[in-house]
């Protein structure tokens, strides 16, 4: 019988290292009974982001038994600040331990040679094995299964929780949320805005600022629909098409290309399916639009009827052509580097942004601190700055004397110039594609300071427009706006804030339904409930047979997103050892029309041969009318069907 106990001592976690998301540092001693599984990471890297959802799904499945612990081990200097680090654990949404290992100590100590590397250890503080790169949860489930079931058959497990205390429980409200890309459009006056960690986008008045329109129900969800009904999750780069205005948008999250018709006031899906594609196969590989899953797309820009992709993922740009409805790479191999040449046989690193111009497109190439450019013409590649995968720093010059970091955003500007946003350095730089030319623009360090002598915070995005640059400085959650005459830095203030007030609310509730669910989504028939105190009646039928597991918690949780539909704190978040079904919540429902969530969880097992049991995650969407006259409660009925085993 395979044993899951490891042999060689795990490796005490050094003292003075900074820690985040747990009261006090942590040690070997204290997670003894505990699975662990260390994740080494570093935040910019796109399959560290990739892996989030997985280690997210490991710790719903055990969440007494697994403590998952982030060891982030920098690859860029910017990235060991631990402030910095601070701030993507809010944006990412992790709130398992993380520790600052920009010394690379624990990178020694446990021999990592990549991110991301995962090691696994048992209860009783050794290692059993390792895992590299993604796909985490596929290959550790069932060792982490193996070895709870082991120990605790022994009696060693300990599913005391684990104190923690989320960074994101520190972040204040703000009408914006870690924007991660601008639009400027001179021609309509127009300002778009990928408010990305508040899964929609903003439309304002170039001029007055004042919102126009907000796109997106603000649920991390991939729906099309009305601007009210459609979901994003995680958008960036958008590019419009001024002729038939349709502004398509790179949906990060959902790895789709989306497209608004700002004229019909309708959100539609072009390509993706919604599924990360993770089959390397397809990385020379194009089909039908609809049909063909992406990865990680971060900008696009539309010219001539196709939207060229900056893929993050597969280290490539693709196209969409629209007419054909056919989405296909177009530049780069698929192996991460910096390799110039013709299109296909290139080399990319994990391009962020993308812009063009006639025969030329321009991309920035983060993970090589690159900026480079597409011969449409002549089909090749050419580095104007950049020299390598390890290559970064803060240095203007010439050619291959210039240093970048880690540079997400660039626009053109009025004479063809580029003006790009250098992510980790914190500046906006000025660049003569021509002569290969890079100087500082603007930006004295991280912080927030307008004026003659700004500070920006990891900008993402940036866009031009009428003499002004538009810059989404992500960590500073605001658009900040660059006079080029002057030089002189504004932060942008809505005169109507209270069009944005929902995503405020929401996120000050701390409620918006998590963007990674990996269960079953169980979409209800639209349903009207009279207003007044109600009721939401769960009724969750079990197979013949099966009961629920007595050792295990039923769990239902319904999001506080929405002022149609609120549940009490007190009574939002049930854990209860084998209810009688159904079961019961409160709830206050005033006039409106809103899509409600609710996410449950029940373990079952069969009522004679008790060892064999399946969990169930389940995430009930129930389109809501709540009138004047109605049902009354909000009813749903959902029966379970175990799975089919081999």
């Amino acid at each position: 019988m395979q044993s899951y106990a490891g042999k060689v001592r795990a490796p005490e976690f050094p003292i003075g290292l900074d820690w985040l998301n747990v009261p006090e540092p942590l040690n070997m001693a204290q997670l003894r009974g505990k699975a662990v599984l260390l994740d080494f990471w570093t935040y910019g890297c796109i399959n560290c982001i990739h892996v989030i959802p997985d280690l997210k799904r490991l710790e719903a499945e055990f969440p007494d038994e697994l403590v998952v612990i982030g060891v982030h081990s920098a690859k860029f200097t910017n990235e060991g600040e631990t402030e910095n680090i601070r701030h993507i654990l809010k944006r990412y949404g992790v709130d398992h331990p993380v520790v600052n290992d920009r010394n690379f100590i624990l990178w020694q100590l446990y021999g990592v040679r990549a991110w991301p590397t995962f090691m696994l250890i048992d209860p009783q503080g050794k290692v059993l094995g390792y895992y590299s790169g993604e796909g985490v949860y596929d290959a550790m489930q069932p060792a982490i299964a193996g070895m709870i079931a082991e120990f605790d058959a022994k009696g060693m497990i300990d599913r005391t929780p684990l104190r923690l205390t989320p960074e994101r429980e520190r972040r204040a409200p703000s009408p914006l949320a870690f924007p991660g890309k601008v639009l400027a459009d001179a021609h309509s006056g127009r300002l778009f805005i990928a408010d990305s960690n508040h899964h929609r986008l903003i439309v304002a008045d170039l001029e007055t600022y004042a919102v126009q329109q907000v796109i997106g129900s603000g649920a991390a969800a991939l729906r099309d629909g009305s601007f009210a009904e459609a979901a994003f999750n995680w958008p960036h780069g958008m590019s419009l098409n001024a002729e038939d205005e349709t502004l398509y948008v790179a949906d990060t999250g959902n790895h789709a290309i989306r497209a608004v018709n700002l004229r019909q006031g309708t959100v539609t899906t072009v390509a993706g399916t919604g599924v990360q594609n993770r089959d390397w196969r397809n990385r020379l590989r194009g089909g039908a639009a609809r049909e063909m899953p992406l990865n990680s797309p971060w900008d696009v820009h539309y010219q001539d009827g196709v939207v060229y992709i900056a893929m993050a993922g597969p280290h490539q740009l693709w196209k969409l052509d629209l007419a054909a409805e056919q989405v296909m790479p177009f530049v780069g191999s698929g192996r991460e580097g910096i390799l110039d040449g013709a299109l296909l046989e290139s080399e990319l690193a994990q391009p962020s942004g993308i812009i063009g111009t006639g025969d030329v497109l321009y991309f920035a190439d983060s993970e090589s601190s690159a900026i480079r450019k597409v011969d449409l013409r002549a089909g090749r590649v050419q580095t104007i700055v950049g020299t390598g995968l390890f290559d970064f720093g803060d240095v203007d010059g010439i050619g291959d004397a210039v240093r970048l970091q880690h540079a997400l955003g660039l626009t053109l500007g009025p004479n063809g110039e580029l003006y790009v946003a250098d992510t980790y350095n914190h500046k906006i730089k000025l660049i003569d594609p021509n002569r290969r030319e890079s100087r500082t623009f603007l930006g004295e360090g991280a912080g927030f300071r307008d004026g003659a002598n700004p500070q920006f915070w990891e900008p993402g995005g940036i866009s031009y427009a009428n003499g002004k640059l538009y810059v989404a400085d992500t960590n500073n959650s605001a658009i900040r706006v660059v006079d080029l005459a002057t030089k002189l830095v504004s932060t942008i203030a809505f005169p109507n804030p209270e069009r944005l007030a929902m995503a405020a609310a929401a996120e000050a509730a701390e409620d918006v339904p998590p963007e990674d669910f990996f269960g079953t989504i169980v979409r209800l028939e639209p349903m009207t409930v009279a207003s007044g105190d109600s009721q939401i009646v769960l009724n969750i039928t079990l197979p013949e047979g099966y009961k629920q597991n007595d050792q295990a918690p039923f769990t239902l949780h319904f999001y506080n997103n929405t002022p149609i539909a609120r549940v009490a704190p007190a009574d939002n978040d049930l854990r209860l050892i084998t209810p009688p079904m159904p079961v019961r919540m409160p709830v206050k429902l005033s006039q409106g029309e809103a899509l409600i969530t609710l996410d449950a969880t029940v373990i079952y097992c069969e009522a004679v041969n008790e060892t064999l049991c399946f969990p169930a995650f389940l995430r009930f969407e129930v389109p809501l009318r709540v009138a004047a006259e109605g049902a009354p409660e909000i009813l749903i009925n959902h029966r379970l069907t175990p799975p089919k085993l081999d």
